[in-house]
């Protein structure tokens, strides 16, 4: 199971990499009105949720109950459309980043991640355990990965519009 997560969640972060290595810093910073993030800030948002996934599932595996959690739809958080509100806990700063730093910003978020996921003991419980996610209410905790690299996708999305508008 982690091994199939981590090759999507590798790719989508290639992918990711790919849209923003080649903007220079006012690119990066730049909004496209007064209430868009900069692209700045939708990476500096991605590194968030990745650090606030790992403590969500550490926190999930550490609960002593064991359930059959409900699968839910997560592929549902690339719908657009759909405008969703980030929790405070997963709010940019406003200050802007160069763009070097920021990569390696997420280079050591993933890093976290992989290796919080590869000592997993027994990673059969992330499908017995949920947590209470922010966008979908109780999530399997395995679910929580998966939306990491679907929720970054939405985001990949965003960039692209973002790097359309701002020169």
């Amino acid at each position: 199971m982690i091994p199939s997560l981590l090759v999507q969640l590798n790719a989508t972060r290639e992918q990711l990499v790919k849209e923003i290595e080649l903007l220079n810093n006012r690119q990066f910073n730049q909004k496209a009105d007064a209430n868009s993030w900069s692209i700045a800030q939708i990476c500096h948002h991605l590194a968030l949720v990745e650090a606030s996934t790992i403590k969500a599932i550490a926190w999930g595996l550490s609960s002593q109950e064991t359930t059959q959690p409900e699968r839910l739809d997560v592929q549902k958080i690339t719908d657009r459309t759909t405008k969703l509100a980030a929790p405070k806990i997963v709010e940019p700063t406003d200050k802007p980043f160069e763009v070097q730093d920021m990569l390696t910003l997420l280079s050591e978020t993933r890093e976290q991640l992989t290796s919080f996921l590869l000592g997993i003991a027994d990673p059969s419980l992330l499908a017995k355990k949920a947590v209470k996610h922010p966008a979908f209410g109780p999530l399997a905790l395995d679910q929580w990965i998966e939306q990491v690299y679907l929720h970054e996708q939405r985001h990949i999305e965003q960039i692209q519009e973002s790097k359309t508008s701002v020169s």
